[in-house]
């Protein structure tokens, strides 16, 4: 039956795919079926035809023995975000760095076992691989990869890497697990990341995590440089504390952001 007060053009179907992305939260980033059927009041015949096609076309991904959203979800909402000035918080920063260093920098989200690019502060420089909104990479090779796999316990980061990567590149660096786990386990300890061509020839950039006012990671933001114009101990000296400073206050501007309550505005009669 149609919801109460919906009318004749109401989607009870769209709205039903709505409420299951809505279901997830912060508090509950993967959930079940029978917790999605439970938090949406679905019955979970439908809340599974529901998870299958939103899993189809993108905006949900298997997770453990449950589901979670993918950074695609971000496509229904970058409208909303951009009128409202959220990413306005971290690009001024990301611009701030690229003139510092004279290089590219951008921000990265996970999706399975690649990284996706969701914002880029970009300087014109012919380098190996083209970078926009939306390239993935496969994420272990990439200095925004090894930070956001960091967090994660061994377990997890062989589920989420058993992922098949949809970028289409095949990475140089192909560790084994012990190599891969004390890669991560020093990135976690130092908080930050590099990767020295180990995705492509050419390739050097170091990355530290955005966070948001739990500390929960919610993103990486990198600086990236081509090998034959900067070497490392450059990369490391000179662009990484500009690199550090400037993750740390977009994630302090992410905090306070989140802590400045909503208010309902009405006009006054």
């Amino acid at each position: 039956m149609p919801r109460e007060g919906a009318g004749p053009d109401f989607i009870e179907a769209l709205a039903r795919g709505l409420d299951v992305i809505t279901a997830f939260e912060p508090s509950r980033p993967e959930m079940t079926l029978a917790e999605v059927a439970t938090a949406t009041g679905l019955a979970r015949p439908t809340a599974r035809r529901i998870l299958l096609t939103l899993t189809e076309l993108g905006f949900v991904r298997p997770a453990g023995s449950g589901y979670a959203l993918t950074p695609r979800v971000l496509d229904l909402g970058v409208a909303y975000v951009r009128s409202q000035g959220l990413w306005d918080i971290a690009r001024p920063h990301m611009a701030e760095l690229s003139a510092a260093t004279n290089e590219s920098c951008s921000i990265a989200q996970l999706d399975g076992s690649d990284i996706v690019y969701v914002a880029r502060v970009a300087v014109p420089k012919i380098v190996g691989l083209a970078v926009q909104i939306g390239t993935r990479f496969p994420a272990l090779q990439t200095s925004l990869g090894k930070v956001l796999l960091a967090p994660l316990c061994p377990e997890e980061v062989d589920e989420v890497l058993a992922e098949p990567s949809r970028s289409g590149l095949t990475a140089r660096w192909q560790p084994g697990r012990a190599e891969r786990d004390a890669e991560l386990r020093e990135v976690r300890a130092r908080g930050w990341a590099l990767t020295d061509e180990q995705l492509a020839l050419g390739i050097r950039s170091v990355a530290a995590p955005l966070r948001d006012g739990g500390g929960r990671v919610i993103g990486a933001l990198n600086v990236n440089t081509h090998a034959a114009e900067t070497s490392v101990d450059h990369l490391l000296d000179h662009h990484l504390p500009l690199l550090l400073r400037a993750a740390g206050e977009i994630s302090a501007d992410f905090a306070r952001l989140a802590a400045v309550p909503h208010v309902t505005r009405t006009e006054a009669s």
